[in-house]
């Protein structure tokens, strides 16, 4: 890659987004004066007797959980969308609005209080990504679903208000933003070219090796050549799939080791339990054609420079564009060398 694209500053484009992101790697020397965050060397127990979503424990609306031995779902007591909400919409002038329904579930990764995805094993991830496919499948069902948004916020950096291992599973009647704008730019590219956009862009990848931090039979791991946050990372399958549902057995598998490798180096970068957002994108469930998708996990972590350094988002990312001082290739070099 051009020396150029590492010394002077330019712009990189998303083709998943049709959006652009400014890279300054000439700034990623800075002195920092600003804000240090906290770090957590708290150990926890295995299991936390005040836990909402321990084993066992009873949960803020008098309901207890089962003693689960593995994986446990249930509808969140605090959900952002409701199933039971009527259908209206305003249109006066420019006061536009409309109503949105939707069913929103928490998933405990494991009955364990003290571990993350990084401190579980592959088999133990396995029952996890086989939990997100029978969600996935079951949600998508639902008349009023038409979209199945899988994530988790790891941290309190990130807003996590429960150290549990847990994700979120947000279902809802329409195409949220982010996935939205990946429907657009996929479906054109697969029309102009009846061929996968990731799936051209991954071979690309490839034969570049340059973002690539990681890859199995099945997966690989890279940091996207847009990426906007520092160590931002993306699990992409070799094959084109339309969404998680369609793996196999062996693949749900090299799917978790893809999990496990990535999120065991973001701990081993800055020494910490390495905070982040992750989030998989996958083809809507609208009952329409979605041959053009091709589905991806995506870590947003926000550290910088150290454990108590983050990115933030402020300033011109606010009004201008997303802005990012260290390159991919340098954050995938740096990860790459901890496996």
């Amino acid at each position: 890659m051009s020396t150029n694209l590492q010394d002077y500053s330019h712009k990189r484009f998303n083709i998943l987004t049709g959006e652009w992101v400014l890279v300054s790697p000439h700034r990623a020397k800075r002195p920092w004066q600003g804000q240090n965050e906290a770090i957590s060397n708290e150990q926890r127990p295995a299991h936390d007797p005040s836990c909402y979503l321990c084993a066992g424990n009873t949960r803020i609306n008098g309901e207890q959980n089962p003693v689960y031995e593995d994986v446990f779902v249930f509808t969140n007591d605090f959900a952002a969308l409701q199933s039971d909400s009527p259908e209206f919409s305003v249109n006066d002038g420019l006061f536009i609005a409309k109503s949105e329904q939707g069913i929103c579930k928490v998933i405990c990764f494991s009955p364990d209080h003290s571990k993350s995805l990084a401190d579980m094993s592959v088999s133990s991830i396995q029952k996890v990504v086989e939990t997100w496919q029978q969600e996935y499948t079951s949600l998508g069902k639902e008349s009023m679903i038409q979209y199945v948004q899988i994530f988790e916020n790891k941290g309190a950096v990130m807003g996590c208000s429960n150290p549990h291992p847990h994700g979120q599973i947000w279902s809802q009647s329409t195409l949220p933003n982010e996935v939205a704008k990946k429907d657009v730019q996929q479906k054109i590219y697969y029309n102009e070219n009846k061929t996968s956009l990731l799936g051209d862009y991954l071979s690309q990848e490839l034969k570049a090796k340059e973002r690539i931090i990681y890859q199995n039979d099945d997966f690989v791991v890279l940091i996207p050549f847009w990426a906007v946050w520092p160590f931002e990372a993306m699990i992409v399958p070799k094959q084109q799939f339309e969404n998680i549902s369609q793996l196999s057995e062996s693949e749900s598998a090299n799917f978790a080791d893809a999990i496990s490798k990535i999120t065991k180096v973001y701990d081993k970068l800055f020494q910490c339990s390495f905070p982040y957002s992750s989030g998989i994108h996958q083809s809507p469930t609208n009952g329409k054609s979605n041959k053009h998708w091709h589905w991806h996990m995506s870590f947003y972590p926000p550290l910088l420079r150290s454990a108590t350094v983050k990115k933030f988002m402020v300033g011109y990312e606010m009004f201008g564009s997303p802005q990012r001082d260290i390159t991919a290739e340098q954050a995938a070099f740096r990860l790459r060398e901890l496996l």
